[in-house]
């Protein structure tokens, strides 16, 4: 990347001034090294988001930032409804309320290594993973409503999984004011047949052994021990995602020209939050969220099961879940006012801090667990939010980026170009090296995730911890890895 039109505040924190269309600067965190690496595109794009209507402070890139849809992967920017503020679906992404969900198992990693070809297998049948892969759950249009309303809870209801499990689930499991109504029956037939399945790209299961704990206070409360082993979901709304992503993109084309909105880039369509096409985008997109919640909360129960087959009993509690596509209405001081923003986070992660009304109680000490996922055999991080709420704390998350973390290691090529680079099967072999076990449908995908074919994800969090976004908790390292 060229940066010679930023500006560096500090050694993470570099500022784009605002220039001809722009109405707020944009920020980016990072270091110069991936500030370096980072394709310009990121640069444009965070620009083209600085000059849509009722943008609140600036638009900000993660330090695991790369070129996406409208938005780039690792991008937040909130919106003031009452200035004329928009929604795009370019700011949420194609796979809304894509996220991570954690459990805890109890067991120690010699256990898992004793029979990790056994579980290995055994998941791999479990969770169906790969590109069209079907669950065993056939979903009539009454109960599809449902759970496009309840989320989470509404698998909760079906048996899969414990109540408790909704109080450590962002929104409780269910993202309200969802509208089922707003969902195609195109977006419908695409997900009747997909729930508790992982999809494909960068979508997984992973069994993880913590090997390092940076904050014991923070460890303990989210119980998380050295040498135990945790299991890490990453999925979204599959299909369902995909075509309201899809359908509305479209559609918030013609209604940013309906509305007078000047559009720089196509792919960065909008919507006036009050407007009928931003408030049925909202609807929708609130209801896939329900679909993605639903779908990793099924899944969860599905690695319970499998644990308790190989294991005995297991409970394999959750620590948490959080997404990282995602608009959400919040409230946050701007100045000296709070204001409601809607707050769109493409690839970056929810990082509330201390003392948060919104988080579990056991949390409220620590703040929100973190979650990034690393690549196909690297390390994953838990995180922790950091600061209270205090307007006046120079470095408090909500003034530095909304309360938003990175989510992962961000790629550094395209998947086309990965896999010309690296062949699935050698990847398999050399993780296998490492006592890493991988299972997937397709050599290709496997290929596409090459460890290779991300940024480092350790230098990302820390990057993280020193622009003050979030905290190390713990890292983990991966045991067994299914892919799609």
């Amino acid at each position: 990347m060229d940066t010679s039109r930023l500006q560096q505040e500090t050694a993470t924190r570099w500022v784009l001034p605002p220039a001809d269309r722009m109405r707020s600067p944009a920020i980016l965190y990072a270091s110069p090294e991936l500030i370096r690496a980072m394709d310009a595109k990121v640069l444009e794009q965070l620009a083209n988001i600085a000059t849509l209507p009722g943008i609140v402070t600036a638009a900000f890139a993660m330090p695991d930032a790369h070129w996406g849809y409208g938005f780039p992967i690792g991008g937040v920017a909130a919106f003031d409804a009452e200035a004329g503020g928009v929604v795009s679906a370019g700011g949420v992404g194609f796979d809304i309320s894509c996220g991570v969900r954690t459990m805890l198992t109890g067991l120690m990693t010699e256990e898992v290594r004793a029979r990790q070809q056994e579980l290995a297998d055994a998941l791999f049948h479990a969770v169906p993973a790969g590109v069209g892969r079907t669950g065993a759950i056939r979903l009539t249009r009454a109960e599809t409503d449902r759970m496009l309303a309840e989320g989470a809870r509404w698998a909760v209801r079906r048996g899969y999984g414990l109540p408790r499990d909704l109080d450590r689930i962002e929104h409780h499991g269910e993202m309200p004011a969802a509208m089922p109504e707003h969902i195609s029956e195109q977006a419908r037939k695409r997900q009747q047949d997909e729930m508790g399945t992982l999809g494909s790209g960068n979508h997984y299961l992973e069994v993880q052994e913590v090997v390092e704990v940076y904050d014991p206070a923070a460890a303990e409360a989210f119980g998380l021990r050295a040498g135990e082993v945790a299991v890490s979901i990453h999925c979204g709304s599959r299909g369902l995602g995909h075509q309201v992503a899809t359908e509305y993109a479209r559609l918030m084309l013609q209604a940013a020209h309906a509305h007078g909105i000047p559009i720089t880039d196509p792919e960065l369509a909008c919507a006036p939050i009050h407007s009928r096409e931003g408030e049925a985008y909202l609807g929708a997109m609130r209801a896939a969220a329900n679909c993605a919640l639903a779908n990793r909360q099924i899944i969860s129960q599905l690695v319970r099961d499998t644990f308790s087959r190989v294991f005995g009993k297991m409970d394999l509690p959750l620590l948490y879940d959080v997404s990282h596509n995602i608009c959400t209405e919040e409230e946050h001081m701007v100045g000296d006012r709070l204001k409601r923003l809607f707050v769109h986070r493409k690839g970056a992660t929810r990082a509330l801090g201390p003392g948060h009304a919104s988080l579990p109680p056991e949390f409220r000490a620590t703040g929100q667990p973190v979650l990034i996922g690393g690549t196909m055999g690297t390390a994953s991080y838990v995180l922790a939010g950091i600061h209270t709420e205090t307007s006046e704390c120079v470095d408090d998350n909500a003034v530095l980026s909304f309360r938003s973390a990175c989510h992962g290691a961000g790629r550094r090529m395209s998947r086309s170009q990965a896999a010309k680079q690296w062949q699935g099967r050698d990847v398999v072999r050399r993780l296998e090296l490492r006592n890493i076990l991988i299972r997937s449908a397709a050599a290709r995908s496997v290929a596409e995730e090459a460890p290779g074919a991300y940024k480092d994800v350790s230098e990302v969090v820390e990057v993280t911890e020193q622009s003050h976004l979030a905290r190390k908790v713990a890292r983990l390292a991966p045991l067994i890895c299914i892919k799609g």
